[in-house]
């Protein structure tokens, strides 16, 4: 057992490194704006000509099982369309997370989000049938901006559609499907989510 330790300790030595030079240069041929940051893992980063993605100091993230061990193999994601704004504050913490932006999502100072968590600003297809069935499909779905505002724990494998914010310090319990903004300084879960309690503070 101990000599396994310590094998599992050189390995994550010289793994570790390796993950922060391939993440690094990740963000940078994305055009990503970036300061500090530790990642466990290496993330998906596809930032389209014309989208904007900016992360604040002292971010951490957390790819793959190894670094959050919760039970979420995938890797972040993070994916900004044409035109549209990805911006992570300073402080935050996310695992195996997906933020898909076609349009505007923001995350505030100290937010934590936790593994398998997915974001998304959009319906991603028109919700009219015979638009679906057409070459203009993508053309009508429906775009809302996501915001995230500080202090906000957002808890493992829960979705927060478009349109959405989430207000300062509140809470959402895991594997809740958020359609409608939360209140700040409340606790949110379900699916769909509800109110449970407020919190004080």
């Amino acid at each position: 057992m101990i000599v396994f330790k310590i094998l599992r300790k050189i390995a994550n030595l010289l793994v570790n490194p390796l993950d922060l030079l391939m993440t690094f240069l990740l963000l940078k041929a994305n055009n990503v704006a970036f300061s500090t940051f530790r990642t466990s893992g290496i993330p998906y980063v596809m930032v389209a000509h014309g989208g904007q993605f900016v992360i604040g100091k002292c971010f951490a993230m957390n790819n793959g099982i190894k670094g959050n061990p919760i039970g979420c193999y995938e890797r972040c994601t993070f994916f900004v369309d044409r035109g549209a704004v990805l911006t992570i504050g300073d402080n935050v913490g996310i695992s195996q997370a997906a933020l898909i932006c076609h349009k505007s999502i923001t995350i505030g100072n100290d937010v934590k989000i936790g593994g398998g968590v997915c974001i998304y600003d959009t319906d991603f297809h028109s919700l009219d049938p015979e638009i679906r069935k057409t070459k203009d499909d993508l053309k009508h779905r429906a775009e809302k901006p996501v915001m995230i505002c500080d202090n906000v724990f957002i808890g493992a494998k829960s979705i927060i559609l478009k349109g959405v914010t989430i207000g300062e310090n509140s809470i959402i319990g895991a594997g809740s499907v958020v359609t409608k903004s939360v209140p700040a300084n409340q606790v949110w879960a379900g699916n769909p989510a509800k109110f449970i309690r407020n919190i004080v503070v």
